[in-house]
Order: structure tokens, then C-alpha cells, then sequence
């Protein structure tokens, strides 16, 4: 049962973190081409779900929001506090 349940949450990181990888890129070019944008919103609640490294990693890629503060003081303070997740769960639950 363990080993089904930490499949499970490897496949559910790796689909957040592709999104959260992907979404950045696609919103760039969005911009670039006066499109409809995705809502920053969108991109927190990504982030927040487990896809803050590889979002974070793809808006210095592909240099989108990059001069928000709002991202660039935002998407990290979420890396930081996921990081204190795991490392509370860890302590608390597997210890």
C-alpha cells in the first residue's frame, strides 16, 4: 500500500511540476502574441500545489515575470514553505 500511495504522489509531482514548468512558457508567448493570458492567479495556485521549483526554474528559462515582485518574492516564499512542509510531515510521520 505504501509503495502504491508514493507512486501515486511521484506521478502526481511530476504532472504539477510539468504544468507548472509549461504554464510560464505558454503565458510568455501568449503575451508576445496579444492572446489571452493566463490569470496570475492560475499560476499561484500551481505553484502552490507542488509546481513552485519547476515554475520558478522556467520563469528564469524563458525570463517571464521575472521584474514582479509579486513572482519573484512570491514563488520562492512558497519553495520555502513547501520545503518546511516536507521536512514537518517527515518529522511528525516518518520519523
Amino acid at each position: 500500500m505504501e509503495k502504491i500511495l508514493l507512486f501515486a504522489l511521484l506521478i502526481y509531482l511530476l504532472i504539477i511540476s510539468l504544468t507548472g514548468f509549461i504554464l510560464p512558457a505558454v503565458d510568455k508567448y501568449k503575451a508576445q502574441h496579444n492572446k489571452w493570458r493566463i490569470p496570475e492567479k492560475t499560476l499561484f495556485i500551481v505553484s502552490a500545489l507542488g509546481g513552485s521549483v519547476a515554475m520558478y526554474i522556467s520563469m528564469q528559462l524563458f525570463r517571464h515575470k521575472t521584474k514582479h515582485k509579486r513572482f519573484m518574492i512570491g514563488i520562492p516564499i512558497i519553495i520555502v514553505a513547501q520545503i518546511g512542509i516536507v521536512i514537518l510531515v517527515w518529522y511528525f510521520f516518518f520519523r
